[in-house]
């Protein structure tokens, strides 16, 4: 066959699709130069990014973890000026890219020769972007660079002081950075760039929210990120029913935060105003010890005994309201099948148990001042009026809509990035492996990826005002099912066992059967079938999860399935520290292929400034390439092939006299 047969053959495009390309590339010579430039980024190294998982509220070590690039910036500075400087001074540079502006207050303080300081320290950060930019095409790294030393840090990255001819014009641009006073300026602005350049692409595998205290910073920060996305976990989800106005969720969201006594998120971050729960726990709760609803404190958080009395009464008040009306929904939802978590209809006040099944299990207490024996789920006119004014402060909060907006617009319940199959929990299966059926609106079942995609459109519709107003409803709705519902992809469990908890003795009682995903993932041939299903292809293809806390002291492995699984909830939160002996994971894949940091506990970032202290992480390595991965070997290689593509076809039209070339203005 002859080439311009093979040519003609290539030709597959609309004619109109091609006439519009040729609007941004109307000669030869302009869709050539971009074919060469396609074809060049190809080749160059993959980007690196990172998966984290579980944040829950600890935004302090988040954000260190962001700032150190899971250690990368550490082993860098190690690699470039070991044997050079001593270890001290590595440190001291690692704590300045970490945080610049107060580092240099710090140093400012205490060093005796400051200009001598400033040239020795901009050489050396010069020399750590150099390196972190070095898999990046000029033109991405130019548009990391900040806008008022733009130009100055360029030339500086590519002009190297061995250089005779080089050397002066390099010493002249840093003897007038800090001549002019600016070399505060252009150090923060180099260490930003360092940490901007570290990450090229952060996946956050769910739950943002809950038990910790900062949420809304890690959501703050992440509003001026780069690049990132999110598959939503269970506690995101959560937070978005509350914001589009499902009670119970509103509930479980205060229920949560006074458990751990972590007010910080819905007081300081979105305003919630809490006085009316409070007037309205100390009315009804005031004689009650509320023994079962004493708060759970973390690091650093200390209540005075007035403080804690009040903060459990407030507890166990919203935690009544959600029982109450989690059963409206479910009784409103029988297709859901959840009428026996009701339990608040299961109790015999007089005797004091709980019914289960067929079993009656005593309760730790039997205090309920607000219940109507005749209808237990039913509110009083007091509680009807408290979360009216609680309904109102979540909806009109408008930081909580900018983030939760934030949340739909980067997220959704599963993602495939670069062979790599990413969801917060589960992927519901039967007993044999296979992918479950589960019904989700007006008796419609899906499973696998279609169940994922339309949740997903279900819970977008609960937010847009032009939906089927039954199907909002039932959206608003369905954020409970998600939140504990047996075949929930973010619960998958046989129940939540939050009443039992708080109310009986029996803690057999407390046990909840985890879905057949969690009992079968181990297994390399059911991870292959989930991946098949999500359409997954390639050699090194993963599942990347959270969820559960993966129990290193115990010795448990978060590499399943023959390497195909990889489990990174490592316990950011500190709730979860003595269960995981660890402080979360990052799971780093680069152009070598996968790593896996293991970190300590963060200390403060107080300590990190001033003592110069970082998280200790380990890293394991998982799965190393045997070739360097490319540009070519990922999703965006699959899309600038494509172009390139498009752009030869374009230049057939062109040579061929099918479409003229276009004369430049």
């Amino acid at each position: 066959m002859s080439k311009q047969t093979t040519e003609q053959n290539t030709l597959t495009h609309d004619m109109q699709y091609l006439q519009l390309l040729s609007n941004s590339f109307p000669t030869i010579a302009s869709a050539s130069t971009e074919i060469i430039n396609l074809e060049a980024i190809m080749n160059l190294p993959k980007g690196t990014e990172h998966f984290l998982a579980d944040l829950h509220g600890e935004s302090e070590a988040f954000l260190h973890v962001l700032k150190n690039a899971s250690g990368n910036i550490k082993r860098k500075v190690t690699e470039l000026f070991a044997g050079d400087i001593r270890d001290k001074e590595r440190k001291e540079l690692c704590t300045l890219i970490y945080y610049p502006e107060q580092k240099i207050e710090l140093i400012k303080a205490s060093e005796p020769d400051i200009e001598d300081w400033y040239h020795i320290t901009i050489h050396r950060l010069v020399a750590v972007c150099r390196d972190v930019s070095s898999k990046y095409t000029r033109s991405k790294v130019r548009k990391a660079l900040p806008q008022d030393f733009g130009y100055i840090i360029e030339e500086l990255l590519h002009e190297r002081t061995d250089d005779n001819d080089k050397a002066a014009y390099v010493s002249v641009i840093v003897d007038t950075i800090i001549s002019t006073g600016r070399a505060d300026d252009f150090i923060i602005a180099l260490c930003n760039v360092i940490q901007r350049l570290a990450i090229d692409q952060l996946h956050i595998l769910g739950d943002i929210y809950d038990r910790g205290p900062g949420a809304h910073i890690i959501l703050d920060t992440m509003r001026q990120y780069h690049s990132w996305d999110i598959q939503w976990g269970n506690h995101d989800i959560l937070w978005m029913g509350a914001c589009a106005g499902n009670d119970a969720c509103i509930c479980n969201v205060l229920r949560l935060s006074l458990r751990y006594a972590n007010l910080a998120t819905l007081e300081e971050g979105y305003g919630i105003n809490l006085v009316p729960l409070a007037t309205f726990a100390m009315d009804v709760y005031g004689d009650d010890p509320c023994e079962e609803f004493v708060p759970i404190l973390l690091k650093g958080n200390t209540l005075d005994e007035k403080t804690m009395r009040l903060t459990a009464q407030m507890h166990k008040a919203i935690t009544i309201i959600q029982f109450k009306t989690e059963a409206q929904i479910l009784n409103r939802r029988k297709e859901w099948q959840m009428q026996d978590r009701c339990l608040l209809d299961a109790i015999d006040y007089e005797k004091g148990v709980c019914r289960l099944g067929d079993k009656e299990y005593q309760m730790s207490s039997c205090n309920f001042p607000t219940i109507d024996l005749q209808a237990p789920s039913r509110l009083t006119p007091e509680e009807e009026q408290l979360m009216q004014k609680l309904h109102h402060s979540f909806r009109v909060c408008e930081k909580l809509r900018k983030h939760i907006k934030m949340l739909l617009s980067h997220g959704c319940m599963y993602q495939v990035s670069n062979h790599n199959l990413l969801f917060h929990a589960s992927c519901p299966l039967n007993a044999d492996g296979s992918l479950k059926d589960v019904e989700l609106y007006q008796g419609k079942k899906y499973h696998g990826m279609e169940l994922m995609h339309n949740i997903g459109m279900v819970i977008r519709a609960a937010f847009n005002t032009d939906s089927d107003p039954e199907l909002r409803q039932f959206a608003k709705d369905y954020f409970l099912y998600l939140w504990c519902g047996k075949d929930s992809p973010l619960f998958d469990k046989s129940k939540m066992a939050t009443f039992e908890r708080y109310f009986l003795l029996d803690r057999e009682t407390y046990k909840e059967e985890k879905g057949y995903y969690f009992q079968l993932r181990d297994d390399e041939a059911i991870c292959d079938r989930i991946l098949d299903a999500f359409g997954v292809e390639g050699p090194n293809r993963h599942i990347i999860n959270g969820h559960v806390p993966v129990h290193a002291s115990k010795g448990e492995n978060p590499i399943k399935a023959n390497g195909k699984l990889m489990v990174i909830d490592g316990g950011f939160s500190e709730a979860y520290h003595h269960e995981t002996g660890i402080a979360g994971y990052t799971l780093v894949y680069h152009s070598r292929g996968f790593q896996l940091v293991q970190h300590e506990p963060f200390t403060s970032t107080t300590d990190a400034i001033q003592k110069g202290t970082d998280i200790k992480s380990t890293t394991q390595l998982v799965e190393l390439s045997a070739h360097r991965m490319l540009v070519a070997d990922t999703d965006r290689g699959v899309e600038l092939r494509s172009q390139v593509r498009d752009l030869r076809e374009l230049l057939y039209c062109y040579r061929h006299g099918i479409l003229k070339e276009k004369e430049k203005k």
